[in-house]
């Protein structure tokens, strides 16, 4: 995987409520909402409800805890391994976490032949932003990548989320560095080192682009008054990226 200075990234300052975890990042000023905040904001809980009464509300605590300390462990080594230095993490978390990047490395990082890069973080001006695990050339498109662990395999019907969350990446992408993100992809693996890959193109990449925009709108309309939602254009994207009409 050869490097490339083809965008010149600008850094933002993330910000994380401490009360609320709710994280929204400054760029050159202005405060904008995350991707993952706008997704959690508007999402249907009733199934993540019933989980937590299904299991207990402090054992569903501890599995959310354990996934994130894993997650963030296992994004630690992909980030290393593709910046080229060297890390390494021997706590327990850690030793479960490192067989897990290394499947991610085996299974999801060979068609990638350029990295753009790593860990960037995007923004929509005046809608939104995020950060984005990786940025390159797979499989001769230019790709968002995001890594996720999962505590089992998942099925497509579970991550509409992450559909929409690499849209959004890719269209910020777009319309702040003049690119052309035909490819969203991603890599999932599990603690058992089972491997899966989820990938959108081209008008299936459009389609959750537009998906992601009525989220957005949503979450703008439980967020703003009137007046406020007034300056933020979301209906101007969301007819650019209609797909048969809808």
């Amino acid at each position: 995987m050869k490097k490339s200075n083809k965008y010149t990234y600008i850094q933002g300052k993330q910000i994380t409520d401490g009360d609320t975890g709710v994280r929204h990042y400054d760029f050159q000023g202005m405060r904008l909402p995350s991707v993952t905040t706008i997704l959690a904001k508007t999402k249907n809980q009733s199934y993540l409800t019933a989980w937590k009464n299904r299991v207990g509300h402090e054992k569903a605590e501890a599995i959310k805890n354990l996934s994130s300390k894993r997650g963030t462990s296992m994004h630690k080594f992909l980030e290393h391994h593709i910046s080229g230095t060297g890390y390494d993490d021997l706590t327990a978390i850690g030793r479960e976490a490192k067989p897990m990047a290394q499947k991610v490395i085996e299974m999801g990082l060979a068609p990638v032949s350029e990295i753009y890069g790593s860990e960037v973080m995007l923004h929509y001006p005046g809608l939104y932003a995020g950060s984005t695990d990786l940025v390159c050339m797979h499989n001769d498109m230019e790709t968002i990548v995001d890594f996720k662990q999962s505590n089992r395999p998942k099925k497509e019907e579970w991550i509409e989320d992450y559909y929409m969350q690499i849209a959004a990446y890719a269209m910020a992408h777009d319309a702040y560095y003049g690119s052309e993100i035909r490819q969203g992809v991603i890599m999932v693996c599990t603690p058992d080192l089972y491997y899966q890959e989820f990938k959108i193109t081209d008008q299936g990449l459009r389609s959750w682009k537009h998906k992601f925009l009525k989220r957005l709108d949503h979450y703008n309309e439980l967020i703003f008054d009137e007046k406020e939602r007034a300056k933020v254009d979301v209906d101007t994207l969301l007819k650019e990226f209609e797909v048969d009409g809808k």
